[in-house]
């Protein structure tokens, strides 16, 4: 098992504490380009041809849960 794998079926058990570079990584890996906010705002937008675009607030310590699950969702996990 790769360690994206191993990544990918950590954040699939426990939505709840994935970091914001875990997510990133994860998307980049996937295709997706990312975006970084402009005046002072803390979302990215992660865009790919042919998919909706995927927009996530950069938090600390952890992402909310439903940005990671709509991660999930658009990836097919």
């Amino acid at each position: 098992m790769s360690k994206l794998e191993k990544l990918l079926q950590r954040i699939k058990n426990n939505p709840k504490s994935v970091r914001f570079e875990e997510l990133d990584k994860i998307l980049r890996r996937e295709g997706y380009e990312p975006s970084q906010p402009r005046g002072g705002s803390s979302h990215y937008t992660y865009k790919k041809q042919g998919v909706r675009s995927l927009t996530i607030p950069r938090q600390t310590p952890y992402v909310e849960e439903i940005y990671v699950r709509i991660v999930l969702a658009a990836l097919g996990i």
